[in-house]
């Protein structure tokens, strides 16, 4: 079987996981820590990066740090996982979803501003696929409209829109370094970044329970004591040595991941101009990492004949995400403004296809060929 995904590994994980369990430190802002929140804040331009056990917990933290209160709306896509809505409704926000964009299903910025109130609060971005939502003019909004700006870059690591690393744009980025992405943390993982140094002393007691240990540690208090809202936001040691590996060979990973994205492009692209398929779209001044390949087919019961005939082959394509807003918790917290003129209809047509730093070019071979075979 050729997998639809598996995590990238570098060969120096096993070592520096077993130098973080010798150091005696594995709970959390340990050596490991350290150097991939320096890595990220001089490699992204961020401020200050603080590691978390996940993306989920990055926004969650952002949720906390910009004060959403029950009442509160957020604008945000209804195409995207789960946990970027769930952060905001966790702390009683209610989600206001816009359309997307046909080409690439990022949030449609000239849909936003209608779609804010005197209960907004924020407006979230979510790079999908790491291309780049259109920022300059969504910037310019949340400025106007005095809202925060959360960019959702689970997807986006190694990302830029007009030479801006994602996640370094709006107030707070938020990263995933879950096993499905192009950096991993051991299996979960994540970053915030916090891009407002206004927001940096209180982001520290957030992530740390609420308390100011980070400022104890450094010799700034004589004590530590909770002084704020929080919780345990900290990645272990453990896990940042596995990540620490993967930073190492960033660009080694993203330039890997480039070039298979770039022989499915270049092998499938007579079919899109026969119409067969969509390929994916990078705008002129975005750079993308590679973090996936998704095609879109005609409707949705080729794309199930399609998911058969490749697992036939014992290749394994994947498809998401069911819209927030048409399941039931979407329903429940959140409402859909304006017209769903894509959302719906381009998530029943896309299908992703086996990408990831360990595939072989045989095996992407084999994936493309069973395509083609397919269309024949």
């Amino acid at each position: 079987m050729i997998p639809f995904n598996s995590p990238p590994v570098t060969g120096s994980e096993l070592d520096y996981m077993r130098s973080a369990m010798e150091s005696g430190k594995l709970s959390g802002d340990g050596g490991f820590t350290r150097r991939c929140q320096q890595w990220m804040e001089q490699q992204f331009g961020s401020h200050k990066v603080l590691l978390t056990p996940s993306c989920t917990a990055s926004l969650e933290m952002a949720a906390l740090l910009i004060n959403i209160v029950p009442g509160d709306e957020v604008i945000m896509p209804s195409y995207t996982f789960v946990s970027t809505a769930n952060a905001f409704v966790l702390r009683g926000a209610r989600i206001v979803f816009v359309d997307i964009r046909p080409d690439t299903l990022n949030i449609d910025e000239t849909l936003i501003e209608a779609a804010i109130t005197d209960k907004t609060r924020a407006v979230v971005v979510v790079h999908y696929a790491g291309v780049p939502c259109e920022m300059d003019p969504i910037v310019r909004l949340t400025e106007k409209h005095q809202l925060y700006l959360i960019e959702d870059a689970a997807q986006g690591v190694m990302s830029a829109y007009k030479g801006r690393p994602l996640g370094s744009i709006g107030h707070i980025g938020c990263f995933s370094f879950h096993e499905t992405k192009n950096y991993t943390a051991g299996g979960e993982g994540g970053a915030t970044l916090i891009n407002d140094p206004e927001l940096i002393a209180r982001a520290e007691i957030i992530r740390e329970k609420g308390t100011n240990r980070s400022q104890f540690f450094r010799g700034q208090t004589d004590k530590y004591t909770w002084r704020d809202l929080g919780s345990s936001y900290l990645m272990s040691d453990l896990q940042a040595a596995y990540l620490w590996a993967q930073l190492e060979s960033a660009e080694q990973i993203n330039q890997r991941r480039l070039a298979l994205w770039n022989n499915y492009y270049s092998a499938l692209q007579p079919l899109a101009s026969q119409g067969r398929l969509t390929l994916p779209v990078v705008p002129e001044g975005c750079t993308h990492n590679a973090h996936m390949f998704a095609i879109r087919l005609e409707d949705n019961d080729t794309r199930e004949r399609l998911i058969a005939w490749m697992k036939e082959a014992e290749i394994l394509a994947v498809f998401h995400y069911i819209p927030l807003h048409s399941s039931p918790a979407g329903e429940q917290f959140g409402r859909f403004h304006g017209e769903d003129r894509y959302t719906t209809s381009q998530s029943e047509r896309l299908l992703r296809l086996p990408l990831f730093y360990n595939l072989t070019d045989n095996n992407q071979k084999t994936v493309i060929g069973s395509l083609m075979s397919f269309f024949r």
